[in-house]
């Protein structure tokens, strides 16, 4: 072999071992790269995984409380088909709360039906005159460079406050017998309440100022688009001073008896539960009853009575207490949810709606669960006191009884049901 021949193989050796060099610098390169490929996927796939499961649970949950709610609603569907006093009087509760009035409205108001003459009678909160909007128009002054606001006389806005209580007074009646599904109804009394200042003492006063009972067969005969709403209303026997706004009290045609027939007898529960009962898994009727009875003995030490009312399994008043005492007393409506989820503000709205209904002082809404954030921030500034699973079982503490709150458990038994 010549000199340039080995030369010439030694240069080619030498550029073969820097091309392994290279190539084997790539392929490790591309093994690590590879690899980090492979454990970046990994991560997500565990990520994913992770998120699918508490995917899974949060529609198992969400399956269960929607199953019990259908389930809730099919049964109210079952009772008021059956013309059941209590779902008809929910039934149109619902009704009426579903009519869109101003904000300035009160739209409270009590139901009553009576299954013997099948009459409803509906005690509904009017607005008072004083409530009415009663400006006119605002016109811009150029030269000024202001406005100028002018407002209704008071004889206009008297008329307008007349006309306003009895289109009021029709659109009830006819939203009710609208509504009749069944024919439940066969008549329907409407008394019209005002929240006002009697300007001779100062003092404010409920009053009632107009009251009418009509037939459905005589109210279906009217033509409303066409009549005149005082006229129809006098028509109807309806009963009020010729000027509604002079707010002339006057004795209503029927009125609800105000004793709540929703009470029923009460049972113990403590006396059966141990440390081994779990809460949240206890049946609804018999949950409601413990919660009954703690409150009773809470308020017992005051001389405070606590009421049941009949089962309903649909987030109304499961009971009231009556608190005597004249500054932190009155009338407390108490909401019990046995819960396996968070509780969310929309229960806690409903709560303070059946306040404001239920004319009373104070909510309580006690829970197996806990409740979101939103839930408390709604109480805030509003007489509503939320009692999560922890503050339950101290209160049965309190008292000398002992039990255990296992979600968990309860979810498992609520879906092999």
């Amino acid at each position: 072999m010549g000199l340039w021949d080995k030369i010439s193989s030694s240069s080619k050796q030498k550029k073969i071992g820097i091309s392994k060099k290279i190539f084997e610098d790539a392929l490790n390169n591309w093994k690590r790269e590879t690899e980090d490929l492979k454990s970046m996927h990994e991560k997500e796939l565990e990520v994913f995984e992770a998120q699918r499961r508490v995917w899974e649970e949060k529609k198992q949950e969400f399956e269960l409380e929607k199953k019990e709610k259908n389930d809730a609603i099919e049964k109210k569907k079952v009772q008021y088909l059956a013309g059941e006093s209590e779902s008809i009087i929910e039934y149109c509760d619902m009704v009426l709360s579903n009519s869109v009035y101003p904000d300035y409205f009160p739209q409270e108001f009590d139901i009553d039906y009576n299954a013997n003459n099948r009459t409803v009678i509906v005690e509904y909160v009017l607005p008072d005159i004083s409530d009415l909007p009663t400006l006119k128009e605002v016109k811009y002054i150029a030269t000024r460079d202001e406005y100028k606001e002018s407002f209704l006389s008071e004889a206009a806005v008297r008329k307008m406050y007349d006309k306003l209580l009895y289109d009021i007074t029709l659109r009830t009646l006819h939203e009710l017998f609208e509504a009749d599904a069944i024919n439940a109804i066969d008549s329907i009394v409407f008394n019209g309440w005002v929240n006002t200042i009697n300007k001779a003492t100062g003092n404010k006063e409920n009053i009632c100022i107009l009251s009418v009972q009509t037939q459905k067969d005589e109210f279906n005969k009217i033509n409303l688009k066409l009549v005149d709403p005082k006229t129809c209303f006098k028509n109807l026997k309806g009963i009020g001073s010729s000027k509604l706004s002079s707010l002339t009290p006057i004795a209503p045609i029927q009125k609800i008896n105000r004793e709540d027939s929703r009470f029923v007898d009460s049972y113990n529960v403590t006396g059966d539960i141990d440390e081994e009962t779990n809460l949240a898994a206890m049946d609804w009727q018999d949950f409601e009853h413990l919660i009954r009875e703690l409150f009773e003995k809470e308020f017992n030490t005051s001389g405070g009575e606590v009421k049941i009312t009949r089962a309903s399994k649909d987030g109304g008043v499961d009971a009231v207490a009556f608190d005597p005492d004249p500054i932190r007393g009155g009338k407390i409506v108490i909401q019990a949810k046995r819960y396996t989820n968070v509780v969310g503000v929309s229960a806690v709205r409903d709560l303070y709606g059946t306040v404001m209904n239920e004319g009373a002082t104070k909510g309580i809404l006690v829970s197996t669960a806990d409740f979101g954030p939103d839930a408390y921030n709604f109480t805030k500034d509003k007489p509503l006191t939320l009692l999560n699973g922890n503050n339950l079982l101290h209160l049965l503490h309190k008292h000398g009884h002992k039990a255990k709150i296992d979600l968990k458990e309860a979810k498992l038994l609520m879906k092999e049901k």
